[in-house]
């Protein structure tokens, strides 16, 4: 694999880091601007929102410029948030630059997706693109606990200083190893916008935002899960949050290889996966060593689900493949904060803790059956002659017919 796909990676790795570690910080963020830890929380809600809105947006404006250059200049911004996050004087600012910070984070990973793809042979597209992702997943087991460490010890500030370092690193990583790569000259925003009219994109995208939904309607409530349920101590949270972690990167990886091999099928059985393992969560809650096997396995099958997930965008959008990159964060952060929502109604409902994984388990179930829809569909459409063919071996021609040949020779350079 090319050593581009570690800067990719690092760059995951600093902004999976931003992201979840807010959960981690909620405390100190809150005493230090005395407001409650629920109104400190507004903070992960507004980023959830800068990557919704900042995912199609950026990536539809930045549709001509070479990808190198969109990729430093959303690091940069990215790099910049951070900094700005660690200097707010006021809540308020606080919640403004969380937004503005998480307005490159969809676009990063569409972007690096394409250029992760077009940088290995079609075979191995899935995993290119899941080694990028590794960096969000390691995040979790690495950055998360280390983030919460330093605003432990140093103050919350400290972390997002520590962040924006792992930002301006990754801008050196991304000028070093990463080739220049001109968008293709028929690329525009129109035709970018205009992947938006097919049906398999929003089949995709529907997929991502009501099937991980499902995952997200129970990982949100794994704390009072763990604690209340299970039996565990509030400190043992944080080992269990990095067995998840672990389990993630072990998905995406599998994940990758699997979805080059075969990738509609990868998606079927991601999605049954997860509506299985949130079953088998709510049988075993109440039990301490098969509740954390399974958080270890929840966080398999969600994080597999998602290079399959990814290379189904490109490939149903396969001549403008960075904004339907770029949407499935969109439609992924969608699924975050809907399956925290709807989990905490069930919660609120007086059904227990344990109610999310059911309600869980439905919305992968739709999930699933939105998958086969599109599988279905897709073997409708199917010229003659390309019946022999497995979505996953068409992955995102149209990424790879963008790349001119001075960015094939730099890819080679970098081998």
């Amino acid at each position: 694999m090319p050593i581009a796909l570690l800067a990719l990676a690092l760059g995951g790795f600093g902004i999976g880091t931003t992201e979840f570690v807010a959960m981690g910080i909620l405390p100190e963020v809150a005493e230090s601007y005395g407001v409650s830890i629920p109104t400190a929380g507004y903070m992960i809600s507004g980023y959830a929102l800068g990557v919704v809105i900042g995912a199609p947006l950026l990536a539809a404006v930045g549709a001509r410029v070479d990808r190198k250059h969109l990729l430093l200049a959303l690091m940069g911004a990215f790099t910049l948030g951070n900094l700005a996050s660690a200097a707010a004087p006021n809540f308020e600012f606080l919640l403004a630059s969380r937004f503005l910070t998480a307005l490159p984070h969809g676009t990063f990973f569409g972007v690096g997706a394409v250029v992760a793809a077009s940088l290995v042979p079609v075979t191995k597209r899935a995993q290119a693109v899941s080694l990028m992702i590794a960096g969000l997943t390691v995040a979790n087991i690495v950055g998360v606990p280390l983030g919460t460490a330093v605003s432990h010890a140093f103050g919350w500030r400290a972390t997002y200083l520590l962040v924006a370092v792992v930002g301006v690193v990754t801008l050196l990583a991304l000028a070093a190893w990463v080739p220049s790569q001109k968008p293709h000259p028929g690329t525009s925003v129109r035709a970018e916008l205009g992947a938006l009219k097919r049906g398999q994109v929003w089949l995709a995208l529907a997929v991502g935002a009501v099937g991980f939904g499902g995952m997200f309607a129970s990982y949100s409530y794994i704390s009072p899960m763990m604690t209340d349920v299970a039996g565990f101590g509030p400190g043992a949270v944080t080992l269990i949050l990095a067995v998840y972690g672990v389990g993630m990167t072990a998905g995406n990886l599998v994940g990758g290889r699997a979805a080059d091999r075969a990738l509609m099928p990868t998606m079927y059985a991601c999605m049954a996966g997860i509506a299985a393992v949130l079953l088998l969560m709510h049988a075993v809650a109440s039990y301490k060593v098969p509740a954390v096997a399974v958080v270890f396995l929840l966080g398999f099958a969600g994080s597999a689900l998602i290079p399959s997930l990814q290379m189904r965008l490109m490939n149903a959008a396969s001549d403008a493949p960075t904004l339907a990159a770029a949407l499935n964060h969109a439609a992924l952060n969608i699924a975050n904060a809907a399956g925290a929502w709807l989990g905490g109604l069930v919660i609120a409902a007086g059904y227990g803790y344990t109610a999310p994984n059911l309600l869980g388990a439905g919305l992968a179930v739709v999930g699933l059956g939105l998958a086969l829809a599109s599988g279905l569909l897709d073997r409708r459409s199917q010229r003659p002659g390309g019946a022999g063919r497995d979505a996953g071996e068409k992955v995102a021609e149209g990424a790879a017919e963008q790349v001119p040949a001075a960015a094939a020779q730099g890819a080679d350079r970098t081998r």
